[in-house]
């Protein structure tokens, strides 16, 4: 990886979106502790395609997200490549907090009276990212929660850990396609802080090596080598 092309320090509780270039990178990093990052991709060219997390666990026999994985779209290829990881454990199952739970765990701080100290839900940021490009709520999918671990008992419950939260943990995605970003630092649906926790991520974008026969995301998992397929017939000739 190069030098950052970009820098920005992202507050909690807020919401962005953005087009990232094939061979580019995101490198994002939890500042202080406990950020949590929801993320869906789209295709800009065709934004009926974009990210599958039923087929992203299926065809890589994981529940968790980590260094190696790859990002799968609906069309069965890879939209980004987690090359580098060092929190170990990504949640994309439990999508986002909706603003009736919001208001029950944290309780109603709109705009109007707390400015920017209000409270937002991920259901409604991606809704405001969403807008920007013709997207409306019919096109929400289930999306990663970066920087949160969730664990499953022997029962199925699904269980936040929160002394999973590391200080300066980073997480590098590598795009592999031209891919739209839709991101917000709002707090993950199952988070127990009994106050709304607003915790800034650093984000990094860098111009990404090239990827090479022995790249260990190609070659984490065989299903992988395929989307990669899928990709480069998607590009042929471009």
């Amino acid at each position: 990886m190069t030098e950052p092309l970009y820098e920005y320090t992202m507050p909690g509780g807020a919401h962005w979106s953005f087009r990232m270039r094939r061979g580019t990178a995101l490198r994002l990093t939890d500042v202080d502790g406990g950020a949590n990052v929801g993320m869906l991709f789209y295709n800009p060219e065709e934004k009926l395609e974009r990210y599958n997390a039923p087929d992203t666990l299926k065809g890589q026999h994981t529940f968790k997200l980590t260094r190696g994985h790859c990002l799968y779209s609906d069309m069965g290829r890879v939209f980004a490549s987690i090359v580098d990881d060092d929190f170990g454990w990504h949640d994309t199952v439990c999508g986002n907090l909706h603003p009736d739970t919001l208001k029950e765990k944290y309780g109603e701080h709109g705009y109007q009276q707390y400015r920017n100290g209000w409270y937002l839900s991920g259901h409604d940021s991606f809704l405001v990212e969403m807008a920007k490009y013709g997207l409306t709520e019919r096109d929400l999918a289930a999306n990663l929660n970066l920087f949160s671990k969730v664990a499953s008992g022997d029962g199925g419950a699904l269980r936040f850990d929160p002394d999973a939260a590391k200080a300066g943990a980073a997480v590098t995605l590598r795009f592999e396609m031209d891919t739209l970003v839709l991101m917000h630092t709002c707090p993950h649906p199952l988070n127990p802080a009994p106050d709304y926790p607003k915790k800034k991520v650093r984000v990094e974008m860098l111009k990404a090596d090239p990827v090479t026969a022995d790249d260990y995301c190609l070659n984490f998992r065989p299903e992988n080598a395929r989307a990669f397929e899928n990709n480069r017939l998607y590009y042929l000739g471009a």
